[in-house]
């Protein structure tokens, strides 16, 4: 009789702890996995979830979108450029049962050929593409790497590369090259203004021929503008037809 409490205690807080064990609370964003006697029986939850003691047993799985940085990689271009580069990857279970049976561990795995997928093809491209068409990029690797993770029950849903480091004498080369082409564009820009400038001379000199009055206007308006700037020298127009006579009699004297 004096056993018998003890073996009540032993009872109770056994059934305690297989009542402890066979209940689990899922939240919204996960699902459990259930396994019985090693054999998958489906996806749980979310909310309350009973397992049969020692015989079921269940993985937990959370469905929220997963940020994954991928380390930086040391990648080789197709023009010989060497760059270290690297990248974000968003990606989420959408198939909880894939995810534990068809992978080990489908965390590293993903990691693993976002890295692999990022040298592949990065190497293939070349420095000017990486740089100026960096949305292409990413929208290949995205269509890759979820290819290879839908088996798993993952989408891929954004890769992103964050950031490309060049060395340091191809960031001199590139300062240079960039240097030259703002150079030459200075050059044609100024050559364009006096090609444009001299087209205008033109016109004015073709209009100021057909108006021998208007000649002598720009005259007066130069001489204003030397007044405006209290200049001491003082400009009197003389026009050429003033001077034809006298040039006409010194070719007469020559003639003679």
């Amino acid at each position: 009789m004096q056993n018998f409490p003890f073996a009540t205690v032993v009872i109770v807080v056994l059934a305690i702890y297989v009542l402890a064990s066979s209940i689990r609370i899922l939240n919204e964003y996960e699902r459990g996995v259930v396994f019985r006697l090693g054999r998958m029986v489906g996806v749980r939850g979310p909310g309350l979830i009973i397992l049969v003691p020692f015989i079921e047993k269940m993985v937990k799985v959370s469905l929220r979108t997963v940020v994954m940085d991928v380390p930086p990689q040391d990648v080789i271009t197709q023009d010989n450029v060497s760059i270290k580069v690297n990248a974000v990857i968003y990606f989420r279970v959408i198939q909880p049962d894939k995810a534990i049976v068809e992978v080990e561990n489908f965390l590293v795995a993903t990691s693993q050929i976002s890295q692999t997928t990022l040298r592949s093809v990065l190497g293939q491209s070349e420095l000017d593409d990486l740089l100026s068409q960096r949305e292409k990029i990413n929208q290949r690797l995205q269509q890759i790497i979820d290819h290879q993770t839908e088996p798993w029950g993952i989408k891929v849903s954004t890769v992103e590369v964050k950031q490309i480091d060049l060395p340091q004498e191809m960031q001199r080369a590139m300062a240079r090259q960039a240097e030259a082409e703002r150079e030459r564009r200075s050059k044609v820009i100024a050559a364009e203004g006096e090609f444009q400038a001299s087209q205008r001379l033109s016109d004015a000199a073709a209009v100021l021929s057909e108006q021998p009055s208007a000649l002598t206007l720009r005259y007066l308006q130069t001489l204003r503008e030397i007044a405006v700037e209290n200049n001491s020298t003082t400009i009197f127009p003389v026009p050429i037809d003033l001077l034809k006579p006298f040039l006409h009699q010194g070719d007469k004297k020559d003639q003679s």
